[in-house]
């Protein structure tokens, strides 16, 4: 007993020395930008700068809306307001800007392709649904839904929402953008399609932003991930047992996978439990395919989710 023990805590010393080497060699690759603050442009601007702000930033001006509505806006008390809440919220971003030079660099390691993006920060009008945008050339940052879950501007938005509107999100958000990029499937009909869908996004963030806790990647507060985590074995007989795996019920992202204050199982630990618990196993079924197979992050975006259950041999935690 005592040989195993020791053969196993060799083999975890030396993958810990592995994961060291790698992630020192990923800090040493070249990803300098600057954060452009288009919010503060914009709070210090007078009608008459309109014309140079569109010209620095035209992907943020629709042709459809017309000068007198950004004027406006430039006069408005409740944009002013909205704007000084920001500026105070973040008067520098200095932290924000070290943890997307992290992001960029292991986006470069891992995509020989990636080139930096220009990143951009405003605000939307606490549009919570958009927290960020990416493109291939663009980050775009509206602000102003990371002041704080329990900020004056969130009262009306639902708990279980505002309560990922602080700033240690914007990295998770941002690396979603990204992973939406890069994971490709052929069908989300089922309920394990959408798991290991959401599920790559999440190992996406693993090897992305592995400076960030698996509690912050999920959007959990380190209580709800300790039940997930305290409950593995229980939640994936549940989908076993009531044959959920394959169902193509519509119902069941909405309990399972979506946003909510819980998951609906129907029973009595709902309301102890977190939402998206669907999206946790998924996670769980594709780390353990990572394990098993030994293949790149960016080839596991690509496999189908059938092929990833399968090879993954996923059991829960006891």
């Amino acid at each position: 007993m005592r040989f195993f023990i020791c053969v196993i805590f060799a083999l975890v010393l030396v993958s810990c020395n592995e994961d060291s080497k790698l992630e020192s060699a990923i800090s040493n690759i070249e990803a300098d930008f600057i954060i452009e603050r288009f919010d503060k442009a914009y709070g210090e601007a007078t009608p008459k700068d309109l014309s140079k702000l569109k010209q620095a930033y035209p992907f943020l001006f629709s042709k459809h809306v017309s000068d007198s509505v950004w004027i406006g806006r430039i006069n408005d008390p409740l944009q002013d307001q909205l704007l000084n809440e920001v500026h105070n919220a973040f008067s520098n971003l200095q932290d924000v800007k070290g943890d997307l030079m992290g992001l960029f660099q292991h986006l470069k390691y891992y995509d020989k392709a990636f080139s930096l993006p220009r990143v951009v920060t405003l605000t939307n009008d606490v549009d919570y649904r958009n927290k960020t945008v990416v493109t291939d050339s663009l980050v775009l940052i509206a602000l102003d839904n990371f002041l704080g879950e329990d900020h004056e501007f969130y009262q009306n938005i639902p708990r279980y929402l505002a309560k990922n509107m602080q700033s240690n999100q914007i990295m998770p958000e941002v690396a979603k953008g990204y992973a939406k990029k890069y994971t490709f499937q052929t069908n989300r009909k089922t309920l394990l399609d959408e798991m290991i869908y959401f599920g790559k996004l999440l190992y996406f963030k693993d090897k992305m932003i592995p400076f960030k806790s698996d509690a912050e990647k999920i959007g959990y507060t380190e209580q709800e991930l300790k039940w997930a985590e305290a409950n593995e074995s229980p939640i994936w007989s549940h989908f076993i047992e009531n044959e959920m795996l394959y169902s193509t019920d519509s119902k069941l992202p909405s309990r399972f996978i979506a946003d909510a204050p819980f998951s609906k199982f129907y029973l009595q630990l709902d309301n102890e439990s977190p939402g998206r618990l669907g999206q946790y196993i998924g996670w769980q079924i594709v780390r353990a395919y990572a394990e098993t197979t030994g293949l790149d992050v960016m080839q596991i975006l690509q496999k189908e989710p059938e092929e990833i259950f399968r090879k993954s041999k996923f059991k829960p935690k006891k």
